[in-house]
């Protein structure tokens, strides 16, 4: 009787368990994070949470509307993501079918003021993300892949749902750029590519690219050959150097152009102009070519002025970059031209800046451009230490802030970085953070400031590994700050969230600077 009592017992024991575990299966799992709590970068402008819960297994396609069918890329683009995260594959849809659940992207541009506005909806079985236009909904995308994967690395939470609510943003400045020198060192197509991956994660919207220097010209201008065939065959250290073929230039414009990111060109003159000099003897005011030159000083070389050439040249230089540059800037540099006198500077500038509007381009430069006799609609580049801005008149030109101090991704972050330079400072990641665009320099108007950007010089820069070492994470902060308003942000928040982003930048194989400031995660 009592082993029959002991077998009863053991029945009843295990059925309750069994009860118990069916429960517990049946209920939600809980994410660790609600949707406020994501630490998301840039940091939304607003974000409210709910109860609810999204299984991701559960979404069976991408809707599109037949009126938005400009969003069809952006839709290819968060299918692949999708089903590359999930394992899951999803179908794009439009008017005539209506599968739930489902993601949909949707224009609205009566609901939005800024172009880059956008919500990201996350409820029970469906996410909707609607834009002013395609390049906001392309935002907000770009916001649910970070909540999908920064998701994915909490290890208490449950990979497989998503929590509720709803995300409102939109960015503080129009221009977040960054900025990447292909003339000390050059990058390949590839490698370029890899940037824009990587800087659209995070919201950039320009990538500058300084093609000209002493040490190379590094794209093709078909009416004069010999600037690549010889002033594109060096670099810093006497490497083989290289160049961009217009195809490969096009193709460079085309993929950022679909993340979303206007490629700026800059050729710098009458300075850092030793490797045309080298190329064409004509450039010079003595008729001799100049040596290639693979060492790091600046100031020494210029353009001739005088010779009504130096414009010819000009004039198809800015033509054949601007027939394959769709963007709206073109950038002529005009910076560190020591041995070339004021006067000669004031004139060069001045019959320079019409060869770009000539080409419907808005003239963009480093801050000396000041010097000359300059239009309003100039944009102008300050990169200055920060105690020499008060050493120029500003013009009522547009600013774009590149303060070395505070955003060259080529210093140092301390005394034992093994790249970079040092003669603006040494730039921590909380130095590269905790600043602001509107009161870095007096006397400015900041709605004179269109935004920031963030040179990487690469005079020690020599790979891809180089670039992501020397600009991740610090670059992650610009683009928090010319997004996200100043009034939301705050040090001990972000470097918080920054902690968490350590792993995204590992999965993809991306080199990052490991500081001891972030507790990472």
């Amino acid at each position: 009787m009592k082993n029959t009592n002991n077998f009863i017992f053991k029945g009843i024991h295990i059925k309750i368990c069994l009860i118990i575990l069916m429960v517990n299966c049946c209920e939600s799992p809980q994410p660790k994070f609600t949707l406020d709590e994501i630490p998301l970068i840039p940091l939304p402008r607003l974000v409210n949470k709910s109860e609810e819960l999204l299984n991701v297994n559960k979404i069976q396609s991408i809707k599109i509307y037949d009126s938005d069918k400009i969003l069809n890329p952006i839709g290819n683009h968060l299918r692949a993501f999708w089903e590359d995260h999930t394992s899951k594959e999803l179908v794009i849809i439009h008017d005539d079918l209506d599968l739930n659940p489902t993601i949909s992207l949707e224009i609205k541009n009566d609901l939005f003021s800024n172009d880059e506005a956008y919500t990201v909806k996350i409820g029970i079985d469906k996410i909707k993300i609607t834009g002013k236009t395609a390049e906001g909904v392309y935002r907000g995308v770009k916001t649910l892949e970070q909540v999908l994967k920064l998701n994915d690395f909490n290890d208490n939470s449950n990979k497989l749902f998503l929590p509720g609510g709803e995300i409102t943003d939109q960015p503080s400045y129009e221009y977040r750029g960054a900025m990447l020198d292909v003339s000390r060192h050059f990058f390949s197509v590839s490698d370029v590519k890899r940037y824009i991956d990587v800087l659209s994660i995070y919201k950039i919207n320009y990538l500058h690219l300084h093609l000209s220097d002493d040490q190379g010209w590094r794209i093709e201008i078909k009416s004069w050959p010999m600037l690549t065939q010889i002033g594109g065959q060096t670099e810093v250290g006497g490497g083989k150097g290289g160049f961009y073929s217009q195809e490969d230039f096009r193709e460079i414009v085309k993929y950022a152009k679909d993340h979303f990111i206007t490629i700026v060109p800059e050729i710098d003159v009458p300075g850092h102009t030793n490797a045309a000099l080298a190329s064409y003897a004509e450039l010079n005011c003595d008729d001799k070519v100049r040596e290639l030159y693979t060492g790091m000083e600046v100031g020494f070389s210029s353009l001739c002025v005088q010779k009504e050439i130096t414009y010819d040249f000009l004039d198809d230089v800015i033509r054949e970059i601007s027939e394959i540059s769709p963007g709206p800037y073109f950038h002529i540099g005009g910076d560190e031209s020591h041995v070339t006198s004021e006067q000669d500077f004031k004139s060069f500038i001045n019959r320079v800046l019409p060869l770009i509007k000539k080409y419907n381009k808005i003239p963009m430069g480093w801050y000396e451009l000041t010097k000359a006799n300059i239009s309003e609609q100039t944009l102008l580049q300050y990169w200055a230490k920060e105690e020499d801005f008060s050493k120029v008149n500003p013009k009522k030109s547009k600013i774009l802030i590149s303060a070395a101090s505070y955003c060259y991704l080529d210093m140092k972050y301390d005394s034992i970085t093994n790249l970079g330079l040092s003669w603006a400072g040494y730039l921590p990641i909380k130095k590269a953070y905790e600043w602001d665009p509107r009161n870095l320099v007096e006397k400015f108007d900041s709605k004179q400031i269109i935004g920031l950007e963030a040179p990487l010089w690469s005079e020690t820069i020599e790979n891809f590994d180089d670039i992501s070492y020397m600009a991740f994470p610090r670059i992650i902060g610009y683009a928090e700050i010319g997004w996200t308003s100043h009034i939301q942000r705050d040090w001990k928040d972000y470097s918080n969230r920054l902690s968490f982003h350590g792993p995204l930048l590992e999965s993809l194989k991306l080199k990052y600077y490991p500081a001891n400031e972030i507790d990472w995660k």
